[in-house]
């Protein structure tokens, strides 16, 4: 898979990609990440990438003009791609999103920046996201979350079936069951009994349960109705 984002800042991305899943996964050539620098693609000897906004206002916008440049010149047109731009309005990531995104061939991150960006270049992206109901100075740290969501779930990434348990993945979308490992006791707290039976049906059906009662306690909202 192919990773390409478009940010002002391609070096803040260097220490989090330089280490752990991603960096392995890259070793193993299961995927590439390319930094385009939108500076690169700014108007004038000064390379200017934003102006002052339509109406007034504070804070500076970034231009259309140039992010369509950086944005064409960054599309391969291959029929797995699709354009992302990362923006407080858009709609929410989740581990549904990061799924669908790792069966992609392309994937192209737009970072925003500044007050925003112009309204019209949202019609050359597929997608607006947004990872939270809150604010940040811009998306290059969404960014990196993305990237990490969704290659470590490219097969040959981590250990075959390990994402199929955890939080928000397989059929149910369960918040995962707890985990516990040596010592069996710890300041007085034991290891559930079933954990050790070598039961691994009755372990199978404790570890739903727990799930289902921790996903009913802590995220409600996340429970399908009965039809």
């Amino acid at each position: 898979m192919k990773i390409s984002i478009i940010t002002l800042f391609p070096e803040m991305f260097q220490g989090p990609f330089n280490h752990s899943i991603i960096k392995r996964s890259i070793n193993k050539k299961i995927a590439t990440i390319n930094f385009i620098n939108l500076r690169n693609f700014g108007i004038g000897p000064h390379k200017l990438v934003d102006d002052t906004p339509y109406g007034g206002g504070a804070g500076m916008i970034l231009r259309a003009d140039v992010l369509y440049k950086a944005i064409e010149k960054t599309k391969t047109k291959s029929k797995k791609e699709k354009t992302i731009l990362l923006s407080a309005i858009g709609e929410k990531f989740t581990q549904k999103k990061a799924e669908k995104y790792s069966n992609l061939s392309h994937l192209i991150i737009v970072c925003g920046h500044y007050e925003g960006i112009d309204e019209r270049i949202k019609d050359f992206v597929d997608e607006e996201i947004s990872i939270g109901d809150f604010i940040l100075t811009g998306g290059e740290i969404p960014a990196m979350l993305i990237v990490d969501s969704v290659i470590r779930i490219i097969p040959g990434s981590i250990r075959e079936g390990a994402s199929a348990t955890e939080s928000f993945s397989g059929k149910e979308r369960l918040l995962e069951y707890p985990h516990y490992t040596k010592p069996q006791s710890f300041k007085g707290k034991l290891v559930p009994d079933v954990l050790l039976s070598g039961n691994h049906a009755e372990i199978d059906k404790w570890r739903l349960e727990k799930s289902n009662e921790i996903t009913k306690k802590k995220r409600p909202d996340l429970i399908k109705p009965r039809e």
